[in-house]
Order: C-alpha cells, then sequence, then structure tokens
C-alpha cells in the first residue's frame, strides 16, 4: 500500500509506514548533509528514523549551496573587471553635471564615458563632473571624442592614464566630420600601439564583421560597432552585420552611437550584444532621467529576450489553440 507526500513541491508516492531516514535514503541523499521541515515544523535528524509519513504529508528538504543566486548571475566582463550593468552612459550633451549624475543613477551605469579636455585656467573653481559622478564608485572610461588620427589619440589616452591612471579607455579615431565615421586603419594602428602600452582598449568602429576581427586580433578588449552614426538616433541600421560580428567575438561586443529610444538599446541586446553605449538619446531627452530607467528596463528586456531564445519566425499563422474539435 502507498500513500502520497508532497516533497519540495511535488507529489511523490512512497510505502505507507515509511521514515523520513527510509525517504532520504531512497533520495540518495546523504543524511549529514541535509535538513527536513514537514508540516512546517523542522524534524530533528535524531527523530528521523522513528518520523513515520502520513497520508498528504508535506515536506521540504533543504541544502547548502554557494551564497547567492549564481544561475541568476548575469554580470560580463571586459579587461578582468565585473560588471552587473550591461548599460554604459556618456556624460556630454547633459544641462549640467547634476541632471547627468541623476540620469547615472536612473540607468543604473556602473561605468561612464568621459572626454579628455584642457583645465579651464580662467575659472579653475568651476563645478567638475568628479563632484557629481564619483570615479570611485562609477568607473570611468576615457575616450578620445574629437580624435582624427592615431597620434592624437595617443596623445590623449597617455595624458588619461597619467591624471588618473586609467587604463580601461574607449578609443575612437574620426574620419570625416559631417557622418563621424571611423578611420579604420588609424583606429587599428592606434589599437596595437595602446595594447603594446598596456592599456585595455575598448574599440568604436564600423559595423563591418572583416574589420572588428582585425580589431580584436590586435588584441581589443572590447569591439564597439556603431549602430548608426554618432548623436543620430535612427537606431541599429544592420542587424545582420551586428550579429555577425557578436557570433565571431571572443571579447565583448557593445552598440555604440545610433541609438535613439528603448526599442533600439532591446534590438540591440537582442541580437547577442553585451551591452550599450549612449549619450545623446539620454541627454537630448525631454525628459533625461525618465529615458535612462527607460533604457535601463529596455537593457534588461532585451538581454532577458535573448537568454530565453526567440520563437522561430514563420512564414503563414500558426493558430495557438488547435482548430479541430471546434463546436
Amino acid at each position: 500500500m502507498e500513500i502520497t507526500i508532497e516533497v519540495n513541491g511535488a507529489p511523490r508516492r512512497v510505502p505507507a509506514g515509511s521514515t523520513i531516514a527510509a525517504l532520504v535514503e531512497s533520495l540518495a541523499l546523504a543524511p549529514g548533509r541535509v535538513a527536513v521541515e514537514r508540516n512546517l515544523e523542522i524534524v530533528p535528524k535524531s527523530q528521523w528514523d522513528t518520523a513515520a509519513l502520513g497520508e498528504g504529508d508535506r515536506l521540504e528538504i533543504v541544502h547548502f549551496v554557494g551564497g547567492g543566486a549564481p544561475d541568476r548571475d548575469d554580470s560580463w566582463q571586459v579587461a578582468g573587471r565585473r560588471f552587473r550593468s550591461r548599460l554604459i552612459v556618456g556624460t556630454g550633451k547633459y544641462r549640467d553635471y547634476a541632471v547627468n549624475a541623476a540620469a547615472v543613477a536612473a540607468a543604473g551605469a556602473e561605468i561612464v564615458t568621459v572626454a579628455v579636455r584642457r583645465v579651464n585656467l580662467s575659472d579653475p573653481g568651476q563645478p567638475r563632473l568628479t563632484d557629481f559622478i564619483d570615479p570611485a564608485r562609477v568607473t570611468y572610461l576615457p575616450n578620445t571624442a574629437g580624435c582624427f588620427t592615431a597620434a592624437d589619440a595617443l596623445r590623449t589616452l597617455r595624458l588619461a592614464r597619467e591624471a588618473g591612471g586609467w587604463t580601461l579607455v574607449k578609443l575612437e579615431v574620426l574620419a570625416d566630420p559631417k557622418t563621424l565615421f571611423p578611420d579604420v586603419i588609424e583606429t587599428i594602428r592606434a589599437t596595437e600601439v595602446l595594447v603594446k602600452e598596456g592599456f585595455d582598449v575598448m574599440v568604436y568602429t564600423s559595423d563591418d564583421p572583416v574589420v572588428a576581427k582585425r580589431l580584436e586580433d590586435a588584441g581589443a578588449a572590447a569591439i564597439m560597432p556603431l549602430g548608426a552614426p554618432i548623436g543620430s538616433g535612427l537606431g541599429i541600421q544592420n542587424r545582420v552585420n551586428i550579429r555577425l560580428i557578436v557570433e565571431q567575438a571572443k571579447v565583448p561586443v557593445l552598440v555604440d552611437a545610433g541609438v535613439g529610444t528603448a526599442s533600439d538599446a532591446a534590438i540591440a541586446m537582442e541580437l547577442g550584444c553585451d551591452g550599450v553605449l549612449m549619450n545623446t538619446a539620454i541627454a537630448e531627452a525631454k525628459d533625461p532621467v525618465r529615458m535612462a530607467r527607460a533604457m535601463k528596463a529596455a537593457v534588461e528586456a532585451g538581454r532577458d529576450a535573448y537568454l530565453a531564445g526567440r520563437m522561430q519566425p514563420r512564414r503563414y499563422a500558426d493558430p495557438s489553440s488547435p482548430l479541430a474539435g471546434l463546436i
């Protein structure tokens, strides 16, 4: 004769008269490493041999695992540094540093890009970014915005390292002031030099998979293909190439430039990118802080969708409910 009990939320049939000790043994569990609760009361191990199970008993059997929930840890890593947020935020075009700081907080960003500029000697007391966004709490990513030659980019990042000790940097070498497309030849040259000098280089580049592979071979710590021209807000224009870059890369891939709204960020993540970098889309929104929150949610939703694995598209309709047997 058998009875039905519930073990860890699932029904289970066991022989009538079974004890907790017999149940633990039948489950191939080590008695010294589990605890048992029956009907919301803990059963001491000393009573397992005599504690007979009854019809409808509800048992919880637990053991120790590593702290936290490792299966939910969806952090990413670049150059040996680990981050949970996959949204990187820029620090240009904001009305003031206070709004910038509020947007960074709303986005949950752990990295912000910063430009390297001359100190204003005429007003050394003017507000500074570090007064609002603490580099001890948020990683500063010096970039070479505005550099049109490898030489200028190298000079800028060497100064950044001297000023703050930064070695994780973002490289961009622009080719044309109208489109702000990257000069890929100068970019590759600069990457090679910076890597030899001990920098960890996250590289802004075109959405060309061949160029992306060349940059990875040159030692880039992350590849950052554009979604559309910088500051355009046009969204990701070439999903096919971005996907190809993601598929071949052995380093993180982050869409950089062109994001205009939350759906663009979600698309980037659905393509399998490790993250998204944006500035104008948040800074020039009517409500930057609210847009930052939207971008955070979009990046998280897009990542979840990618991990879930989307359904395969079909050419024709496929009913959710069977059409046979209708009244």
